[in-house]
Formats: structure tokens, C-alpha cells, sequence
């Protein structure tokens, strides 16, 4: 085993992948035979203990190491942890379900050692790139129609932004770092969307493998976490991705209400009061599931806690609607237009909500 200092730290952000751990281990160690090289797991806290695994590994070999998240969730946020707990001069950034073709790294890492580029892509779309064995019909089209909205927000040509696999000299990441968004799902397209324009990236081709084990981490959170960065871009960064989670929600809790509202006076024949009662609470409790599942995934709330989030969510809510009413009516007494009194109270009560939630309800990380 090496004495040298790594040349290459290859972060692995890892959920429920204990069963693949010891394998892509040894294939690291083949395909980096010539180079000083070290891995670094980043573990959300994995509940068939991948993180006992990894620290396993790490008894055994001192090139690995284990990172091990408790409370807090996401990708993109497990391989900024990764890269800044590191030390080597390059980065790669790879998945543990064995789809990534680690063969192709040392080529990837000579061309940045050579100085021909600064970001090294691993791209299922180019000469030499293949995905249709490990992905899906849906997935696939999935990815297109991404790649081209990706394009809108990264200014440049990339024909695969969305990989999860890449390489890269470690001053392009520390630039950008401060930029990036821990919650999101795609990191190296927030990156190419922080880095300067003459930052240099290069695409090399690989076959894209069947999972052997474990789940995709592709699922709708992964979807609206796509979106949401793209949004956070193209408004320049002004707007969290987190907060524009909280704003859909709260608009889908919008028309909820007024259906149950609806409901309850159609239906139910309830006075207006009752109704009303109703629909309010079944709102400010969707309101509150769905948060909890989607924009606060990474801090969610579970059993008793997620009770008593619950009762200060209501409280924080109940205070919201306070706050939008009393600067509703001081604008509308003011002389100003109904209709800009009415949408100046919504703005300030979804502000105040989202930021004593964040402050009461959730832990809120950085955005």
C-alpha cells in the first residue's frame, strides 16, 4: 500500500449501498494500480449500515475513508463534504452501485495532470459512450430533455451535464465552492453553472453499467431538485432552491383549501366558520407532510419530533397569517390598490413562514 499522499481523492456519496463497497474498492485498486489514490465515502447515515462497512475498509486500508452524515440528507450535499474534507490536488466524484466505468479514471486524471483540461467528463453521449444497458426508456428520455434545459443555465456545450461522474483539479471546485447547493441532486451541473467561462471541460466516452446492487437514487425528489436548481440559476442565485419548494407547496395547499373548503359547504352543509376551520387545518397539515418529505428531506422529521413539528408548524402558520392580514390592510388603508394589498400580505406572510419554520420547525442548512 502507498506512502505517498494522494494525487486523487474519489468521493463516493453513498445511501443503502453497503453490498458494493468492498467490490468497488478493489476495482479502484486495480484501475489506480500506478497512482496514489484515496476514497472517500460520504454516508447519509444508511440504514443497512454502509457506513459500518466503509469504516470497515478504512481498518483494513488507509487509503479509505468514511465520512458518516447524521441528520441531514442529499447528494450534491454529501460530495461538497467529500471534496472539502479531502486534501489531494484532483477530485473525482463517482456513485458506489458500480455503473460508473472506473477504468477510465486514470485517463481522466492524466488529461487533467496534463493540464489539457480542468473538468474531466465521464459522458454516456459522446464517441465511445453507451447507457442504453443501464438505464431505462424513461430514464433516458429523462436525461435528454435535462441535458437541454441544463444548457440554458451552464452557457456551454456539454453534452452530458447531468453525470454523476467526473473529475476535476481541486481550485475549480474550491472557487465554486461557496456557490454550490448542498440539497440539490446534480452536482456537477451546479458546477459548471459556477465556474468561470473559461474553465475548460473535456467529455470522455464509458459504458454506462446495469446496477448490480442497491436502488436508484432517481426518484421525484431527485426530479424537483432539478428543476428547483435550474430556477435557483436563472434567477441568479437571489432565490433558494429550498425556498421555491416551500412556495409550490404552499400554492398547492392553496387550492387544497379552497376544495375542502368548497366541500364543506356544498357537502357537508357546514356554516362558513366550520368550513373554513376545516380547511384550514387539512391545508396547514398537507402543507406540513409534504415540507417534510420534500423540501426538508434532508432534516426530516420522524415519530414524536415530526408531532411536535406539526404543533409549531401550525403555531408558526397561525402567526403567518397574522402577519399578512395586518400589512394587507395598513397598504390597503394606505390608498393602495386592493389587489397589490391582497399579494404584498401573501409575500410577507410566505416570507415570515418559511423563515420561522426553517428557524423553529427545521434546522435549516445552508442553502
Amino acid at each position: 500500500m502507498q506512502s505517498l499522499p494522494p494525487a486523487v481523492s474519489v468521493v463516493v456519496p453513498t445511501f443503502n449501498e453497503a453490498q458494493n463497497l468492498t467490490r468497488l474498492v478493489a476495482l479502484l485498486d486495480k484501475a489506480l494500480a500506478r497512482v496514489a489514490w484515496e476514497v472517500v465515502f460520504v454516508d447519509d447515515d444508511s440504514p443497512d449500515g454502509t457506513w459500518k462497512v466503509a469504516k470497515q475498509l478504512a481498518q483494513q486500508d488507509p487509503r479509505v475513508r468514511c465520512i458518516r452524515r447524521v441528520g441531514r440528507r442529499g447528494l450534491a450535499g454529501a460530495c461538497i463534504e467529500g471534496v472539502l474534507s479531502s486534501a489531494a490536488p484532483f477530485i473525482a466524484v463517482m456513485d458506489a452501485d458500480l455503473q460508473h466505468d472506473e477504468a477510465i479514471l486514470p485517463l481522466m486524471l492524466s488529461k487533467l495532470q496534463s493540464d489539457e483540461a480542468d473538468i474531466v467528463i465521464g459522458s454516456r453521449a459522446v464517441e465511445g459512450g453507451e447507457s442504453a444497458t443501464g438505464f431505462s426508456s424513461k430514464r433516458a428520455f429523462a436525461s435528454r430533455v435535462a441535458t437541454r434545459l441544463a444548457g440554458l443555465v451552464i452557457g456551454r456545450q456539454v453534452s452530458d451535464p447531468m453525470s454523476g461522474f467526473f473529475a476535476m483539479k481541486r481550485e475549480i471546485f474550491e472557487a465554486a465552492a461557496s456557490h454550490l447547493v448542498p440539497s440539490g441532486f446534480k452536482i456537477l451541473l451546479d458546477i459548471l453553472a459556477s465556474a468561470s467561462n473559461d474553465t475548460r471541460v473535456l467529455e470522455i466516452g464509458y459504458r454506462f453499467r446495469s446496477r448490480q446492487q442497491g436502488r436508484s437514487k432517481f426518484d421525484v425528489r431527485a426530479i424537483l431538485d432539478f428543476f428547483g436548481l435550474l430556477l435557483h440559476r436563472l434567477t441568479g442565485g437571489t432565490v433558494s432552491v429550498r425556498f421555491l419548494f416551500f412556495m409550490i407547496v404552499g400554492a398547492i395547499g392553496v387550492v387544497l383549501h379552497l376544495a375542502v373548503l368548497r366541500l364543506g359547504l356544498v357537502l357537508a352543509g357546514l356554516p362558513f366558520e366550520w368550513a373554513q376551520t376545516v380547511a384550514t387545518l387539512v391545508a396547514m397539515t398537507s402543507n406540513f407532510l409534504v415540507n417534510n418529505l420534500l423540501t426538508y428531506s434532508d432534516m426530516k422529521l420522524r415519530g414524536v419530533a415530526a408531532f411536535f413539528g406539526l404543533m409549531k408548524f401550525y403555531a408558526v402558520c397561525g402567526i403567518g397569517a397574522l402577519a399578512n392580514i395586518g400589512v394587507a390592510s395598513w397598504l390597503f388603508v394606505g390608498n393602495s390598490e386592493w389587489w397589490i394589498a391582497g399579494v404584498a400580505g401573501v409575500i410577507v406572510g410566505a416570507i415570515f413562514n418559511y423563515t420561522m419554520s426553517s428557524i423553529f420547525v427545521w434546522r435549516q442548512h445552508r442553502d
